[in-house]
């Protein structure tokens, strides 16, 4: 298969440079430059699109479709079903097919159903327009990133996964300033983010990089320079397209971790984004003011994002970071539960938001960077985001008792708890591979010029090393 990125492209040893790091810190930037934009605009849209319903319920679209009882919740919590299911697919698919073909192909299809979601005029329209969304956006988030991994190193993942995660921050701000208008708003909400969508696809399609070894924007030395960091960053894992590394993914039991961790701070994430407008009416602002006051809870989750994505990176560290994450959100909710006073309450939100976020990005980098050889690591990155994503589902239902929401605030504390001590679980794990293979490697010899006799063996290669 031609398009596989390690098919007929070898680096020759004896073109190897070695460059100082401020060098190395330039080349970086300039793939930053090329590629951080496309995937940050990407994950706005997919975000935007998949929340907006939020907005566009308070918007007006309740009262036009009629969304009474557990209507509403049904029709969120329908995305996430196929959406969960259709990840790991999607991404062997970007194994398999150029990023620059299958993302924006994902793009358009969903970008289309989101246009024509303005036509729709009845509760069961809703519920299978929101259910055909979910099958066509569910390659975006685990395909970039993937795409990520496949561009750099492990210690540089965590900053770039977070400037586009905070995208959705910004995605969830965006559509409640959109969401002010008339009774129909709502219907203009779809259309616009749904027409953007598909232009932006139709551009990516001409002017997306697929990988470092045929990056037209990078100079030879800075393609090897590239290259070569990603080789000894793998530990000279293969990236090969094989099926017995898909099963390793799904035979692992740090896979299952990970999902538990990223489902302990999804399934708060949804419920901020889905009902933040709601939950701030209830407060006892109009909905026009609801829609205002959303937006800087976001705009905080934002910025502790970009800051924290920083210095995880900076520290080589995870854990810990999302852990500090969780907690802080911890506090936000349990102002929300306990304050009777719209202030107090209020603040707890931002809390919430800008504790949570951050937490969101740093386990997709600890959960790639865990994860051994390319292949292994994208059905692990699609496991861990479709699995837990089925946390929408419950997200979904637990705001159902207004104006204190007791039941969904109680939900989310045990949520993050549950995040917080499986990371404890995760950092006391990893340190103890650390050391058994560090043993062995002492006992046995094993330094990196054996390598190739490991390649197969994922992030069980005894000299893979896992992230804290």
């Amino acid at each position: 298969m031609s398009s596989l990125r390690d098919d007929g492209i070898e680096l020759n040893s004896e073109k190897k440079i070695s460059l100082n790091p401020r060098e190395r810190a330039r080349i970086l930037r300039k793939i930053d430059w090329h590629l951080l934009p496309f995937v940050t605009v990407f994950f706005l849209l997919s975000f935007l699109d998949r929340a907006n319903i939020g907005n566009a319920t308070v918007a007006g679209m309740a009262t036009s479709l009629n969304l009474t009882g557990f209507r509403y919740n049904i029709a969120a919590a329908v995305f996430f079903i196929p959406y969960s299911f259709a990840e790991v697919p999607s991404n062997i698919a970007l194994k398999l097919f150029r990023p620059s073909r299958w993302i924006p192909s994902i793009m358009v299809a969903w970008g289309v159903v989101m246009t024509l979601m303005c036509l729709i005029n009845s509760y069961q329209s809703l519920v299978i327009a929101r259910a055909f969304l979910g099958l066509t956006e569910a390659g975006l988030y685990p395909g970039i990133n993937y795409y990520i991994c496949l561009w750099y190193p492990r210690s540089e993942r965590s900053k770039r996964i977070a400037i586009f995660f905070s995208a959705a921050s910004v995605a969830v701000a965006f559509g409640g300033l959109l969401a002010i208008g008339g009774l129909h708003g709502w219907q203009w909400i779809f259309c616009l983010e749904g027409i953007a969508t598909v232009l932006v696809a139709i551009y990516s399609f001409f002017y997306m990089h697929d990988y470092p070894e045929t990056a037209k924007f990078l100079t030879e030395p800075e393609r090897l320079h590239i290259i070569d960091i990603l080789e000894q960053d793998s530990n000279h894992l293969s990236s090969r397209f094989d099926t017995q590394f898909v099963w390793q993914a799904i035979k692992d039991y740090k896979t299952y971790v990970q999902v538990l961790i990223y489902l302990g701070l999804l399934v708060p994430g949804y419920a901020i984004a889905l009902f933040s407008p709601t939950i701030i009416k209830e407060l006892g602002y109009s909905a026009a003011n609801a829609q205002l006051l959303s937006v800087p809870p976001f705009v905080a989750g934002a910025i502790a994002t970009i800051i924290v994505g920083v210095y995880s990176d900076k520290h080589n560290l995870r854990g810990p970071y999302i852990i500090g994450g969780a907690l802080v959100s911890l506090v936000g909710y349990i102002l929300l539960y306990c304050s009777v006073q719209a202030g107090p309450s209020y603040v707890g939100a931002c809390l919430a938001a800008a504790g949570n976020y951050p937490t969101v990005a740093v386990i997709l980098a600890w959960a790639g960077s865990n994860a051994g050889g390319d292949l292994k690591r994208g059905v692990v990155l699609a496991m861990v985001i479709g699995i837990s994503n089925l946390g929408g589902v419950c997200s979904s239902f637990i705001y159902i008792d207004p104006p204190r929401f007791h039941i969904g605030h109680g939900t989310i504390i045990g949520f993050l708890s549950l995040s917080i001590i499986m990371s404890l679980f995760a950092m006391w794990d990893y340190n103890r591979l650390n050391k058994k293979k560090e043993a062995r490697c002492l006992v046995e010899n094993i330094t990196d010029d054996r390598g190739y006799e490991f390649e197969d063996m994922g992030d069980d290669s005894p000299l893979f090393r896992q992230a804290p």
